[in-house]
């Protein structure tokens, strides 16, 4: 009986010495683990992202966590260049944004793109991201040859080659194109420079060797859901992938100092593709947004680590490339000289910039049992919101119109400061009377028919100022507004609005 105990107790000691492998399963898209497999990730509802997860055992040699720890990583002694130092002692000096050639890709930078970043460009199919970011590296690639070919005492410096490795030649890595396809588009739109090097590769091996091996002053992958891993398993574009990807572009960008410009596809919603941590990796985020029917093209910063958020940039899409524009003031204006019944021009705020956006609208008789409502560049919901308000406060009825509201040259009226233009194109529409070209309208409408503050009117009302706008109707408030030159009416309500724009309702 003692021997059969003893075995018990020998073998009750091996099984608690060996190492458990763990399964879990993690949610590709938001990162949710749990012990079990769901078709559906209770997180963030998405199908068919739950993949499982082998948790490795503890490594052999590494020091005992301390109790309530549950973290199998090893505690490693940090070396001098990752030792924690005082905030204070560390200098930003150093730190020399590299400007892009454009000023409003620079504007959502923020001054720049920073050493050892990773940006993410990220649009539709079509839309420009390859000949902005292949612009962008003939630009650069001009400023730093330029920079180069002079030595400190202003003379001109010994040629030398563009594959030394000095930080003074700009890498396009595409995963999409041949060499060939991109010296084509490079030459129609102008980006031909002796130290802009072309690569065509899906590898990342290869994409990692050679940014270590030429050390360029800018990376440009193009995209990040081609280059595939041999590493790791999974397909090109899958969330393993493109994650893994990420991750060893990050990690050389911030130890060689080498900045590094990102494509990224967006999934039908206009999302990502990809896990949502990649989002999270990259330093910026930039959305590359334009209708496909129009020239205009907007960059947004959705994410910036070294800048604002809430600044757009404006380019011009031609057939010789990208240009940038400065002053998109009349990019969304009509150019009718003549006043025409529907339309109103209100200031909306695009990050730091006040623009210009005339609404138009149509009202029919309807002949169908529910009226049309369609709208292009306005709210749906705040459409229905708003000519309910126009009936009950204003009493221009609009239940059995079909009903037609857009925005001229794809702009955005979404905000609620264009609520009073709205309704002031509904009316006029509905009223057959047109408003002045020189009057503008700018407020936010509530369900009760008040006339509500916007944020920066003062803003809004200069660069109104600036184009020619006269008069302006804006929200009443408890600090009365004065601009030289220009002709404020502020109003309470909905109805003093109307009254303003001499489209209030005659009753008999």
């Amino acid at each position: 009986m003692p021997v059969v105990w003893n075995q018990i107790q020998c073998w009750q000691a091996i099984r608690s010495g060996m190492a458990k492998k763990t399964v879990n399963y993690v949610c590709t898209e938001c990162g949710w683990s749990g012990g079990k497999w769901y078709g559906r990730c209770p997180e963030c509802g998405q199908w068919g992202t739950i993949e499982e997860f082998h948790e490795a055992p503890a490594a052999t040699g590494a020091r005992t966590p301390a109790p309530g720890r549950t973290s199998r990583t090893p505690i490693s002694v940090p070396n001098v260049q990752s030792a924690a130092k005082p905030i204070t002692s560390i200098s930003t000096d150093t730190v020399n944004r590299l400007p892009t050639g454009f000023g409003e890709f620079d504007r959502v930078l923020g001054g720049g793109i920073v050493p050892g970043s990773v940006v993410l460009i990220a649009g539709e199919p079509g839309i420009g991201k390859s000949t902005l970011l292949l612009e962008t590296a003939g630009n650069i690639a001009k400023s730093v040859a330029a920079a180069h070919s002079r030595t400190p005492d202003g003379s001109d410096s010994e040629p030398h080659d563009a594959h030394a490795g000095t930080h003074d030649s700009v890498l396009y890595i595409s995963g999409e194109e041949s060499q060939a396809q991109v010296r084509l588009r490079a030459s129609r739109i102008g980006a031909v420079e002796e130290n802009l090097l072309l690569a065509a590769t899906t590898d990342l091996s290869t994409v990692l060797g050679l940014i270590d091996s030429v050390r360029p002053a800018l990376a440009i992958v193009d995209s990040a859901q081609t280059i595939v891993s041999q590493d790791v398993d999974g397909i090109s574009g899958g969330s393993t992938q493109v994650r893994e990807v990420a991750s060893a572009l990050i990690d050389s960008a911030k130890s060689l100092d080498v900045p590094v410009l990102l494509v990224g596809h967006v999934t039908k919603d206009g999302s990502i593709a990809g896990p949502r941590t990649l989002e999270h990796l990259v330093d910026v985020v930039c959305q590359f947004e334009g209708e496909s029917q129009t020239a205009l093209r907007l960059l947004r910063a959705v994410k910036n680590r070294f800048g604002p958020t809430d600044e757009v940039g404006c380019f011009d899409m031609s057939g010789e490339g990208i240009e940038e524009v400065r002053d998109p003031a009349g990019l969304f204006l009509s150019s009718q000289n003549e006043p025409v019944e529907g339309t109103c021009v209100t200031f909306t705020l695009d990050g730091h910039r006040s623009l210009a956006v005339e609404v138009q609208s149509l009202v029919t008789n309807s002949v169908l049992p529910t009226p049309r409502r369609a709208v292009n560049g306005v709210d749906p919901s705040r459409i229905a919101m708003l000519v309910a308000v126009l009936y009950r406060h204003g009493g221009i009825s609009l239940l059995q119109n079909d009903l037609y509201i857009s925005t001229i040259a794809g702009g955005q009226a979404k905000e609620p400061g264009c609520d009073l233009a709205i309704t002031a194109a509904m009316a006029s529409a509905a009223l057959n009377k047109p408003i002045a070209k020189n009057v503008c309208a700018i407020g936010e409408i509530s369900l009760t028919g008040q006339v509500r503050p916007v944020p920066r009117l003062e803003y809004r009302l200069r660069e109104a100022q600036r184009l020619g706008f006269t008069k302006a109707i804006v929200p009443a408030t408890q600090k009365p507004l004065k601009m030289e030159g220009m002709t404020l009416a502020p109003a309470t309500n909905l109805k003093d609005a109307l009254a303003f724009l001499h489209l209030a309702k005659q009753r008999h």
